[in-house]
């Protein structure tokens, strides 16, 4: 009998903490949606439709980010809220939810169609979309949808990409060359990739989409507007008409409309690059091994930050120390704190990520260090170490080789370790190497900006922009290699 009574207590004290809980994770693949009962108050938790995708809904380095997650968060903290996310795998599952009342709201960008008036009620701000030509940045940059006679144009088949073409082929006259591929696999964000490399000369996108891409490569021009503008906002289900209007009220508000333009900056327009200059930084250091008692190296120095001659930086001191801590060599982590913050203590990224080794308030504040300590070197550095720590010795029961090991452990440091479990357990499922990163996991990593693998039972972590990481753990397996042979010949001159 007293052990029914403790386990009732330890299940009651269970539920408490779960109550307690300002914000939950969205629900597992197996968790059953309630159904919400109507009534017109706001309930204790605001549950949340929503879909995971490059602007609205994703995971980062273990947070959750993106444009509308950040501003019905806002709504839910002013009105005293906690929240759930449940995470549809398609826009017809998520007006089901709202439909249905497995959801109070849906915050994602709905467009605001006949079709769709018949099944929610729209609120909140309306946000305005088009399609635009995406095109490289150049003197022959086309500004007119008369110039694309006689240019070929690459769409996916069957898109409203490929449908709006040809209607403007017809009201143009004709003479485009549409080129409508055929490839289940292939989504819009490929394509603007491939016009950003040059593989394609142009492709056609949504503006949103469009925007964030142009954030990551501004190689890309699209200010050519190629099709007519479609609303879109939040919505509700038809019987939740009072929560639609208080929704509405509250984002006329001034500080809501601030606040959103200040979200939409960082998503849609603050840039995303990583550094990328291997040969600069090479030639930087090379120079200062070569050419030590040269007076005129005081310029070179000034450029990577080094307080003292022959140094890769202000910070190696901090990165030797922390380095047995790490479990890595410490040019390693000089490395990754080049790539992060190009040796800038004071640098913070659009997804809030700060400090010379770019680590998220939250990730800090599970180490015990708040965002104020990010500013200082020392601190992040050591937080750094402490993450490259815990993830490798996660990682050792899956990467038994070292070498990969570390290359995974990279890659999580970038973009979350859940990720990269989903990007292995995917490579395992489609006859790839869980085991080997480059042309195995890396890959596998690159499926997850596609909905079909990204909604897979196997992964838990939803999308991720895997060209990122990749070329991440790319740039710090360069800069590692560059620091270590720059030491090497730093250390035979002594």
């Amino acid at each position: 009998m007293k052990f029914f009574k403790l386990l009732i207590l330890i299940i009651l004290l269970a539920l408490t903490s779960c109550s307690n809980k300002s914000e939950q994770s969205p629900m597992s693949k197996s968790e059953t949606l309630p159904t919400i009962t109507v009534r017109h108050d706001f309930p204790d938790t605001l549950v949340v439709g929503t879909i995971y995708s490059p602007a609205s809904f994703f995971i980062l380095k273990g947070d959750t980010l993106g444009y509308d997650y950040e501003r019905i968060r806002a709504f839910a903290r002013e009105n005293k809220m906690n929240i759930k996310f449940h995470v549809a795998s398609s826009m017809k599952e998520l007006i089901n939810f709202v439909e249905n009342n497995k959801v109070h709201v849906a915050a994602y960008e709905i467009p605001i169609t006949a079709e769709y008036k018949q099944h929610v009620i729209h609120c909140g701000a309306q946000n305005e979309t088009y399609q635009v030509l995406v095109q490289r940045t150049g003197k022959d940059t086309l500004n007119n949808v008369t110039q694309l006679i006689g240019k070929d144009i690459y769409v996916i088949h069957g898109s409203n990409y490929e449908a709006r073409l040809r209607n403007l082929d017809s009201e143009i006259g004709g003479g485009i060359k549409i080129h409508a591929i055929e490839n289940d696999s292939l989504i819009s964000e490929d394509l603007i990739d491939m016009v950003a490399t040059g593989r394609l000369p142009f492709t056609i996108a949504d503006s949103d989409i469009a925007q964030i891409n142009k954030t990551y490569n501004d190689s890309i021009n699209i200010s050519l507007k190629v099709g007519f503008p479609q609303r879109s906002s939040w919505a509700v289900g038809k019987e939740w008409k009072w929560l639609a209007d208080t929704i509405t009220y509250w984002a006329k508000s001034d500080n809501t409309i601030a606040r959103a333009r200040e979200i939409k900056q960082r998503y849609f327009e603050m840039n995303k690059h990583h550094r990328d200059s291997m040969k600069a930084m090479s030639d930087s250091l090379n120079n200062l091994v070569e050419n030590s008692q040269n007076p005129g190296n005081e310029k070179e120095l000034k450029k990577i930050y080094s307080r003292k001659e022959g140094d890769i930086s202000a910070y190696d001191q901090l990165f030797k120390k922390y380095a047995a801590t790490a479990g890595v060599e410490w040019t390693l982590l000089a490395a990754v704190a080049y790539v992060e913050s190009n040796f800038n203590p004071q640098a913070v990224s659009w997804a809030d990520a700060r400090g010379l080794m770019q680590i998220m308030p939250s990730t800090a504040r599970s180490y015990g260090f708040s965002e104020e300590d990010l500013k200082d070197p020392e601190k992040s550095v050591y937080v750094a170490s402490l993450i490259i720590s815990k993830t490798n010795k996660f990682l050792q029961s899956y990467i038994p080789n070292n070498a990969e090991r570390l290359r995974f452990t990279l890659g999580s440091y970038n973009a979350g370790v859940g990720h990269i479990i989903d990007a292995m357990k995917l490579a395992q499922k489609y006859g790839k190497n869980p085991k080997l990163w480059y042309s195995n996991v890396e890959e596998a990593l690159l499926w997850k900006t596609h909905p079909e693998f990204y909604n897979d039972p196997v992964c838990n972590f939803g999308y991720c922009r895997g060209t990122e990481t990749i070329n991440y753990v790319r740039q710090v397996e360069n800069a590692y290699r560059v620091f270590r042979e720059y030491e090497s010949k730093r250390n035979k001159k002594k």
